[in-house]
């Protein structure tokens, strides 16, 4: 397993950390909102949809990818797709809790009432894992696409295999040898070759 397989691994495994931390905070939030005010914030709906979605897909992705090989689920391009998807949702539940906490809470937490200072304290936590979700997904799927642009120009068949089966060591084929020794041995090889064959 290569580095980049380890990145991969930490990646989802911090998200869904972090969706886990949304989820449970939001639930909290809807929870209070419909108990002392009877409505619910379309914000904390967003985000617990987001985090339920994001907790569904990115253990199983994990998981399937290492227990079986060639799952559909670890292809690249799918995995792109969904991560590309997750950072839309993520983001777009990021921009409404801003929108909604700017509307509800103008002027900061500063609240004499403990209940309403933990609502709004509780949209600043939100907002921030939304935040860092998106930012991390859309690094690490920006440099996945990059890096599966580059190695499909080369010829490798990399989209429809897993990041573990292409990406995952970027070990230099056996059929290339990039050292200098055996360069050179090529070089020297070669006029022999010439002169045997006249």
């Amino acid at each position: 397993m290569g580095v980049f397989s380890f990145i991969r691994i930490a990646v989802l495994g911090v998200t869904t950390l972090f969706s886990i931390i949304v989820l449970a905070i939001s639930a909290h939030l809807i929870s209070q909102t419909q108990q002392y005010f009877g409505a619910t914030a379309t914000f904390s709906s967003l985000a617990l949809a987001v985090a339920v979605i994001s907790l569904v897909t990115l253990p199983v992705m994990l998981v399937v990818d290492f227990i079986r090989s060639g799952a559909f689920t670890s292809m690249i391009v799918v995995e792109l797709a969904w991560l590309y998807t997750l950072c839309i949702l993520w983001v777009a539940a990021a921009g409404e809790t801003v929108t909604e906490y700017n509307l509800f809470f103008p002027f900061g937490c500063d609240f004499l009432d403990t209940i309403v200072n933990g609502m709004c304290q509780s949209t600043q936590v939100i907002e921030a894992f939304s935040f860092l979700n998106f930012i991390i997904m859309l690094l690490y799927a920006s440099v996945l696409s990059v890096m599966a642009v580059v190695a499909a120009t080369r010829g490798q068949g990399v989209w429809l295999s897993s990041v573990k089966e292409s990406l995952g060591s970027r070990a230099v084929p056996a059929h290339f040898p990039m050292t200098q020794n055996n360069t050179q041995a090529q070089h020297t090889a070669q006029p022999g070759a010439t002169l045997a064959a006249v």
